[in-house]
């Protein structure tokens, strides 16, 4: 867990790196497409079906064109933001994002602690923001791309929830990252991808294996083992390492010294999803 938590945090640097290569939806096609040939072999390997039940063909390519607009919008980000920074600013929101749009689905009002859980993210968002300090920073450093990124990846994983009604959930992410690489080729054309091809050095392949099939693949494989294997609740708590790792990563690897509201920020945004997540192991138990 603690490997795999690691390399989610350090896909932010790789993700910074590959940023300057060419831009986002030719950047996320290659990464689509080594994602969907690395699962296949995960898949075959492990010996499990890729049969999907029909009528998850709806969600299936909701859940594609969300993955696909969350990973354009994590390039686009990177190209014009800092990956420390981006990287504790969407994984703090994401899970508390989530949070919201479930109450709001469920059309149910937050309990006591719930209510102080969201009020602490949301004031947790509003630093890492920079909105006390320098509200015109919500416009600039890529922090727009980075809160949208947020919003489609919580949307994205209300749909991929629903995956075990179709068959595995990895069966279906494999056809997801499936789908989502002819999305973003037909949106990025071939063109690009041979212009890529030809500029492209041993740094870009590397960090494109290092994203794509090390991070997505096997990190994710071995979450969803490791979750089988220590309960979810546990499992759910080492992504609390996820914001340190991005900003450790970026500080080692592109010299990004993490300033002090993305460190706050971060804190009680890991506080705020400790708050939640204790309630809902309350409340299971």
């Amino acid at each position: 867990m603690i490997l795999s938590m690691t390399c989610w945090g350090f896909s932010w640097t790789s993700g910074k790196i590959l940023s300057h290569y060419a831009g986002p939806l030719t950047i996320s096609f290659f990464r689509f497409a080594l994602t969907f040939v690395s699962l296949l072999l995960i898949l075959w390997l492990a010996k499990q079906k890729l049969s999907l039940d029909k009528s998850g063909f709806r969600d299936l390519i909701l859940a594609s064109l969300l993955i696909s607009l969350y990973t354009y919008l994590f390039f686009k980000g990177l190209t014009v933001g800092k990956a420390g920074a981006g990287g504790i600013l969407v994984t703090v929101l994401n899970p508390i994002i989530s949070y919201c749009l479930t109450l709001g689905i469920a059309r149910r009002k937050p309990t006591r602690q719930e209510f102080y859980g969201l009020s602490l993210g949301v004031l947790a968002g509003l630093i890492l923001l920079k909105i006390f300090t320098d509200a015109s920073a919500l416009w600039s450093a890529g922090n727009v791309y980075f809160l949208l990124a947020s919003f489609s990846w919580a949307l994205l994983s209300l749909v991929t929830a629903r995956a075990s009604r179709y068959g595995s959930p990895p069966a279906f992410s494999c056809w997801m990252y499936g789908v989502s690489t002819i999305v973003m080729f037909a949106l990025s054309g071939p063109s690009a991808s041979v212009v890529l091809i030809d500029h492209a050095d041993a740094t870009f392949w590397g960090n494109l294996f290092f994203s794509a099939t090390i991070t997505t693949s096997l990190a994710t494989t071995f979450y969803f083992i490791a979750t089988v294997k220590i309960g979810a609740s546990k499992a759910s708590s080492f992504i609390f390492l996820v914001p340190f790792s991005a900003a450790l990563g970026s500080w080692i690897f592109l010299n990004e010294v993490p300033q002090l509201h993305s460190i706050v920020g971060g804190l009680l945004g890991i506080a705020a999803v400790y708050i939640l997540n204790m309630k809902k192991r309350v409340a299971s138990t």
